[in-house]
Formats: C-alpha cells, sequence, structure tokens
C-alpha cells in the first residue's frame, strides 16, 4: 500500500508538471504578434520604392521603359521615339534582404541597391512597416575627352531613403519616405549637390488584380539661388497582377529610372506647360 501511495504521489507532480509546462508554452506563444501582409503588391509604387520585400531566395527581372514627351504628338509618335529603358536583376539571400542591379540608358548609370526590412507592421501590435533603401549610380557617360580631370568619384550619385508604410485596410495602404540624394558631380547652375526630399504614396484597391497609386516628393532644401528646371516628382499609377508578375502602368513629369534622377531631375509639369511621361515597369519573379 505505501509503495503503491508513493507510485501515485510521483505520477501526480509528474502530470501536475506536464500540464504548467503546456501552459507556459501556450502562454508564449498567444505573446507573439502576427506580421501583417504586404501593404502593396509591387515592389514600387510608381518610381517610388515601396515596404514589400522579395521572399528569401527570390529572383526578380525587372524591365523599365519611360517613353518622351506626349506633347510632342506625332514628332516623336507621342514620346515612343524617345524612350528611357532601366534592365535590371534582384535577389534576396534573407527574407529581410535584398540587393539589386540595374542598366539605364539615361546617363548610361549602372545603378545597385540594397534594400533592407527593420521592423513589420503586427496585427494588434507594431503599426507600420519601416524598410531602409540605398542606391549607388555610376555614371559611365562622362568622357575623359571633355572633362580632362574627371576621377572615378565624380560618376557616382547616392540616394538614401527610410521607407514607412502602414496597410490601413485590405484596400487601402499609406507611406511616407524622406529621401536623401548626394551628387559627387554636378551643375551648379541648375543642380545642388545635395538634396532632401519628403515623400508620400499610397495605394488603393480596384479589384482582385488591380488597384490605383499615387505618390508626390516634395524637395525642401531647394536653393533659391539657382534657377533649376526641376520640379517636384508627381507620378499616377496603375496595378495589374497577372499570375507571375505585376505589370505597372504610370504617367509622370520625371522620365529618369534611376532613384537620384527620378527625385532629382523631373523636368516636366502636370500642367501641361511642359513634359509628361508615360511608361511602364515589368517584374518577372522566378
Amino acid at each position: 500500500m505505501k509503495k503503491l501511495l508513493i507510485l501515485t504521489a510521483i505520477f501526480t507532480f509528474g502530470l501536475s508538471f506536464a500540464q504548467d509546462d503546456l501552459l507556459n508554452q501556450l502562454d508564449v506563444k498567444s505573446d507573439k504578434k502576427e506580421a501583417e501582409t504586404a501593404a502593396f503588391k509591387g515592389l514600387q509604387i510608381c518610381n517610388l520604392q515601396s515596404t514589400k520585400m522579395p521572399g528569401k531566395g527570390e529572383w526578380y527581372v525587372l524591365i523599365s521603359h519611360r517613353f518622351g514627351d506626349l506633347a510632342n504628338g506625332f514628332d516623336n509618335f507621342f514620346g515612343l521615339d524617345n524612350a528611357l529603358t532601366k534592365i535590371g536583376a534582384i535577389y534576396a539571400p534573407e527574407q529581410w534582404l535584398s540587393i539589386g542591379f540595374s542598366r539605364h540608358t539615361y546617363g548610361k548609370n549602372y545603378e545597385f541597391a540594397v534594400k533592407y526590412k527593420m521592423t513589420n507592421q503586427e496585427i494588434d501590435g507594431f503599426p507600420v512597416t519601416i524598410v531602409g533603401y540605398n542606391t549607388m549610380d555610376i555614371n559611365s557617360e562622362l568622357k575623359k575627352d571633355l572633362l580632362p580631370n574627371l576621377k572615378f568619384s565624380n560618376r557616382l550619385a547616392f540616394s538614401t531613403q527610410l521607407l514607412v508604410s502602414r496597410k490601413i485596410s485590405d484596400k487601402l495602404s499609406f507611406q511616407i519616405a524622406p529621401i536623401f540624394i548626394h551628387k559627387n558631380l554636378y551643375e551648379a547652375a541648375t543642380e545642388q549637390k545635395d538634396l532632401i526630399l519628403l515623400s508620400a504614396g499610397g495605394r488603393m484597391k480596384l479589384s482582385k488584380r488591380l488597384s490605383l497609386n499615387l505618390e508626390y516628393a516634395k524637395r525642401l532644401n531647394i536653393d533659391k539661388k539657382i534657377e533649376s528646371p526641376f520640379q517636384n516628382p508627381l507620378t499616377v499609377g496603375l496595378d495589374i497582377e497577372t499570375g507571375g508578375h505585376v505589370f505597372q502602368m504610370l504617367f509622370s513629369n520625371s522620365q529618369p529610372m534611376n532613384d537620384v534622377s527620378t527625385f532629382a531631375n523631373a523636368a516636366g509639369r502636370w500642367d501641361g506647360k511642359q513634359s509628361l511621361f508615360f511608361g511602364f515597369n515589368m517584374y518577372r519573379v522566378f
């Protein structure tokens, strides 16, 4: 009888410990917040990067075009004669990190990019997603014949961006992003060495595979002594999801597609007095 009482006590203690351990595990799991799904379907809103990241191990191939001035009509076949092209690739070695490379006809620029997620928006938790984005351009169009003192460092230009987005609902997302642009070589009469902008963008879902996007960037530190022809970039676009890729059509007052020039050298205007450009971005994931 004594042995039976001892075995019963041991069994009861073990069962009690197992139950406490299980409850502790359940408590730990209940404290973990679930990440919100991506605020944007495309890696870009229009020209501006979004907080969406590629999945780990994914490759993206991207092809973008910005056609010439629509206002010239048949003289340039509504911009088709003066198109700019961007071709590139993106790879994500980790879920939170992607690296990219692209070649641009504008300035014959080679652009290197890195994108990294800092935090996720959480359901009933952290309110926003925060992503960093940096680019470095190498301008291969500059020639020593015209610039005898040209150094390699003069070919370089950089952008630094902090992307902060919130998915407000299944149909509506919003993002703000401070942007810093630096050029090692610039035209002093019309450009600035350093430029600070504050951009904002949004996405409104219209149907299962269609969304309307809008973005705007305000230049904050304009030097009033410079007679710059450039404007604040404003772009409106349409996302079309087609299976393995997202196709984006857009209208913008900025024709270049490397980030430095997109935000620093927007030469068009939406009031009809200057150029307006039609274009598209196409991403294919592997």
